[in-house]
């Protein structure tokens, strides 16, 4: 009988893992609480730096992992420890025994109306990341259709790196990702200024320096250092930003057609909750904390139980994946050296 591996979440690394499980000869069985797979890179248009179509991704993904046993709009009710392995029973009354967990649960998104000073939700002109990539794939959104939109605004790091917002952590795609979308709006509003406030620039990733170059020097983006101090609307609905540009040493106020915010990545409630099941251990920033940052980041300390991509913290397309591979490798190793 084929090995069980049970994987909760079918986003871009649980659809890696069960590829990769597959070309094993184990039989994965993906949990999946949403209608669809692929996860937040399935809402996505184009990845960074590449501007490959996100869609080409995941569905090379969901083709190789199609033999995979796959439950949708499905939850973990409890999950239980046995004597050797987990009884896991699914919203859909379906109890499954497996040795073997691997949590690829991934992130959620802050929520920007938190940060109340930056008005979204209160004017019409703020929107986050998320629904300006939603609205690059589906061309659906009143806030941008139709507006004659001459000049736009990005705010980095919103919700992260923010004592106050109880996020400490760097979300490491922030800024790569209002690089790769400013890029975008200025291929579609050629005249537009647009400008990105940020604290500082974290681009450690492979070509993501070029893409920030290109973004100055053949789109005329404008990147400025320093905290936006106040949001506020003007009478004829534009969105009045003030910031300090720390590098000029000198306050500036620019009227905006459009003001995206940057939101980060925090913890996914649905790891802590199901992670108190087992007593898994979660790190300072409400993610699931590994066995140890460098070694065994794919590991709990719990028998049986691995991690893969943004449940333990931000993660990059191209990491996410790697660690999935990374996790199948180890139950792999675990499987057989069991099997001695």
């Amino acid at each position: 009988m084929k090995e069980i591996v049970v994987i909760i979440g079918g986003g871009i690394a649980g659809l890696e893992a069960a590829s990769q499980l597959l070309k094993l000869g184990y039989s994965p069985i993906i949990v999946e609480k949403s209608d669809r797979l692929g996860g937040h890179v399935a809402r996505w248009n184009r990845l960074f730096p590449d501007m490959t179509p996100a869609q080409d991704l995941i569905s090379e993904l969901i083709a190789s992992s199609k033999d995979a046993n796959i439950f949708l709009n499905t939850e973990i009710s409890f999950i239980n420890r046995l004597k050797d392995s987990y009884n896991i029973m699914l919203s859909n009354g379906i109890s499954i025994i497996s040795k073997y967990i691997l949590y690829t649960t991934g992130f959620r998104l802050f929520e920007a109306q938190k940060k109340e000073e930056y008005g979204y939700g209160i004017y019409n002109q703020v929107i986050t990341n998320a629904d300006l990539e939603h609205w690059f794939n589906t061309n659906k959104d009143d806030r941008i259709n139709g507006k004659d939109i001459k000049s736009i605004g990005f705010v980095h790091c919103v919700g992260s790196r923010d004592e106050k917002a109880r996020n400490s952590q760097c979300s490491k795609v922030c800024c790569i990702t209002a690089i790769k979308q400013a890029i975008e709006l200025k291929e579609k509003y050629p005249e537009a200024e647009i400008y990105c406030f940020y604290m500082d620039l974290r681009l450690f990733g492979k070509k993501f320096e070029d893409f920030y170059t290109k973004a100055q020097r053949d789109h005329g983006i404008h990147f400025i250092r320093g905290r936006v101090s106040e949001v506020s609307e003007n009478i004829n609905g534009q969105v009045i930003v003030k910031a300090e540009d720390t590098l000029a040493g000198k306050p500036l106020k620019v009227t905006l057609d459009l003001l995206v915010l940057m939101s980060g990545m925090v913890c996914n409630p649905d790891s802590t909750k199901s992670a108190a099941m087992l007593s898994l251990p979660i790190d300072s920033d409400g993610f699931l904390k590994s066995s140890d940052n460098v070694f065994h980041i794919t590991s709990s300390p719990r028998k049986g139980i691995y991690y893969a991509g943004a449940c333990t913290g931000p993660k990059t397309v191209p990491e996410t994946l790697a660690e999935a591979r990374s996790a199948v490798l180890e139950i792999h190793s675990t499987i057989t050296g069991e099997a001695r």
